[in-house]
């Protein structure tokens, strides 16, 4: 596996998880992974035990092994969803050198830089590569259905381009 999608909302209805596997159709078949925690039983991470649960584990396994990361969760009071951070906090050093881009699905417009503190602790704990480039959907985009207009696909498809390149450029194949 080269690429990682973690779809982080827990809700059975999720505007992310939309933008997230509108994603995988842009990536490189047989090369990305879906990861959603929905499908996890993941504990709150509490610094002990939590890291020896079998989802921990299999998320950090995941975590590890991929090269690009892409993260898609829905912004809540101004920040990601408790369920993207506590990823981080089960899975730690494995993000260590990814590259990583971020999909965000809001309620509205005014919460855009919503994603940066989470993305700038990866950069700062892990070094990792944070790409530029990122999704911000609000609400209004996805209307009363969620329904990608051909812009929001035009920027997905471009941070899945984006994603390839720049990860190919800091790993490249022997």
């Amino acid at each position: 596996m080269r690429y990682l999608i973690i779809s982080c909302s827990l809700h059975p209805r999720s505007l992310s998880r939309v933008l997230a596997r509108r994603l995988e159709e842009y990536l490189p078949k047989g090369e990305t992974t879906f990861l959603d925690l929905v499908d996890l039983d993941l504990p709150l991470c509490d610094g002990t035990s939590a890291y020896s649960h079998d989802g921990a584990k299999l998320l950090a396994e995941k975590v590890g092994q991929a090269q690009g990361i892409v993260v898609a969760s829905p912004i809540y009071n101004y920040d990601l969803s408790a369920a993207a951070k506590n990823v981080v906090e089960l899975t730690g050093k494995a993000w260590s050198g990814k590259v990583v881009g971020l999909l965000a699905a809001a309620g509205g417009p005014g919460s855009y830089m919503a994603g940066m503190p989470f993305l700038n602790s990866l950069m700062l704990d892990f070094h990792s590569f944070v790409l530029p480039r990122f999704v911000y959907a609000p609400g209004l985009v996805f209307g009363k259905e969620p329904i990608i207009n051909d812009d929001l696909d035009v920027r997905i498809e471009g941070l899945a381009g984006e994603l390839v390149r720049v990860t190919a450029a800091l790993r490249p194949q022997s």
